[in-house]
């Protein structure tokens, strides 16, 4: 199993260059990726600094080596699909092909869309994901294509350069459980990040049972396929109590989880908390 940390597109303190910090210093405790998550405004606050998570990504690329950056997740409804496209091959040239590209409706009750004027209609986001994911996989492949959907039309065109990642950039499909058709989405690409989700529709965390269910899903949707899968969970861990931490991952590890990402959000602490408990290293079970 891999783990990764999720940093604060806030900035840590508001400060951009100590998210970039954070990043290096995460590469130097031995986590596996760092995640960043992809707001315009952070939806249950209204005046917290956000930064671009996309240039943020840039930036960090150019700082460290080893690595993974991924975004969790790219709303690919509020987006251009060929400009989405150009940016994550940038990402993943610039990194040497360390980028995962993470995708998902987006937070249904996020200001991001019906403040900024961007459909709200949830099924109307996902045919626009579809689509998105499918043209995304086209301009990737370096070889001339075409789109005519419901929502994107684009005349041929070879998109060039290809992805140093082949057969192309990897897909994480964000989504709730124990609903399918996220799941469904998913298992077409390269892996999921699901949430759990409450009887009242809000989201929730996700425990050991979600995941093996899910993996038992997705392998019965993915009889045929070769490529391996990631399932992607997120939550906290104690640092300073090694046992503790693995005790939390373990059971998760058991039930099939390939990465276990730690929480540090879009707004966790100040800087020198988040720091602290970068430094403390990935809870690893191994």
């Amino acid at each position: 199993m891999k783990y990764g940390i999720t940093l604060p597109i806030t900035g840590g303190d508001g400060d951009l260059h100590k998210l970039v910090d954070l990043a290096v210093r995460a590469e130097d405790a031995g986590w596996d990726g760092i995640l960043i998550e992809d707001y315009i405004v952070f939806w249950a606050q209204g005046d917290w600094p956000l930064y671009d998570p996309w240039v943020a990504l840039a930036a960090i690329a150019a700082r460290t080596e080893r690595i993974r950056l991924c975004l969790t997740v790219t709303p690919l409804s509020r987006r251009r699909p060929w400009k989405v496209a150009r940016e994550a091959v940038t990402l993943d040239h610039l990194s040497n092909g360390r980028f995962t590209l993470g995708v998902g409706l987006g937070d249904l009750n996020d200001r991001s869309f019906g403040g900024f004027g961007e459909v709200t209609d949830p099924r109307q986001r996902a045919e626009q994901l579809d689509e998105s994911l499918e043209i995304l996989a086209g301009l990737w492949s370096g070889e001339p294509y075409s789109y005519h959907g419901k929502h994107y039309a684009l005349d041929e065109v070879t998109f060039l350069p290809r992805p140093v990642q082949q057969p192309r950039i990897p897909i994480w499909v964000g989504g709730g459980w124990p609903k399918r058709p996220p799941a469904r989405r998913a298992a077409r690409w390269d892996g999921m990040i699901p949430y759990a989700l409450n009887p009242d529709g809000s989201p929730g965390r996700t425990i050991p049972d979600d995941i093996r269910a899910i993996k038992a899903f997705i392998e019965r949707e993915r009889e045929e396929a070769v490529t391996p899968f990631d399932l992607v969970t997120e939550g906290r861990t104690p640092g300073d109590d090694p046992a503790a931490a693995r005790a939390i991952v373990r059971p998760f590890a058991e039930a099939g989880l390939t990465w276990w990402i730690d929480y540090a959000g879009p707004v966790y602490g100040p800087y020198e908390a988040i720091r602290e408990r970068i430094e403390q290293g990935p809870p690893r079970i191994e």
